[in-house]
């Protein structure tokens, strides 16, 4: 149970802060700056690791749960109950800042296209097939922990939020935009950042097979 609870918890700070920062930087006129949002995402997810890690893997991303899984490292039967404990979470991270910002204009920081659907598509599965591509060399076993980790897997994310951010918002998360989408009542695009990154994640698990796999004797 404390392992559903630790990613109920990173899942709903990671909601929090980053989502947070959106809402607060809209409503204070840039105040925290596009960089201050990419930065926010990095460090929370990069403390939570460090907080959580070890009690539960620190996944907090139903994509990363499922492609750990599929990289033979996850358990099937703990699927279900890691995922409904991280949309449960992310949910009420999302509800606490509808609460504490009811008149917030950015749908609780929904993520939302730039342009087309197909763009956004592309943009999150490529950037959530480098996040697992990333999480899955650096993590033992199927838990993000240690000091590595952290760091590593906290930069991407701050790395992709600050350029693709602008573009298709950088969820790479299906929980961390469900949420917002849920309590705001926008699902315009949802299907694309609940699928896009599943596919980019379990994708990378497949090219991290292909790279580590047995090589022929050379003469």
């Amino acid at each position: 149970m404390r392992n559903y609870l630790a990613e109920a918890l990173g899942t709903f700070a990671i909601v929090f802060c980053g989502t947070g920062a959106i809402i607060i930087n809209a409503m204070s006129d840039g105040a925290i700056s596009h960089a201050g949002i990419a930065i926010t995402f990095g460090l929370i997810v990069m403390s939570m690791i460090y907080a959580l890690g070890n009690i539960s893997g620190a996944h907090f991303n139903p994509a990363v749960t499922i492609a750990f899984y599929f990289s033979g490292r996850f358990p099937a039967k703990e699927i279900l109950p890691y995922i409904l404990a991280q949309i449960i979470g992310a949910l009420i991270g999302s509800g606490v800042l509808r609460f504490l910002f009811p008149e917030d204009t950015t749908y609780y920081g929904a993520t939302l296209p730039a342009g087309s659907d197909m763009q956004s598509f592309v943009m999150e599965f490529i950037l959530t097939f480098l996040l697992m591509l990333t999480i899955i060399h650096v993590a033992h076993g199927s838990k993000e922990q240690g000091m590595i980790a952290g760091l590593a897997i906290g930069s991407v994310v701050l790395l992709e939020a600050m350029f693709a951010g602008p573009v298709c918002g950088a969820s790479m998360n299906p929980a961390r935009s469900l949420s917002p989408a849920l309590v705001s009542g926008n699902l315009q695009s949802l299907w694309l950042y609940l699928l896009a990154p599943v596919l980019g994640a379990v994708s990378a698990v497949f090219v991290w097979k292909l790279l580590h796999a047995p090589t022929g004797k050379t003469a």
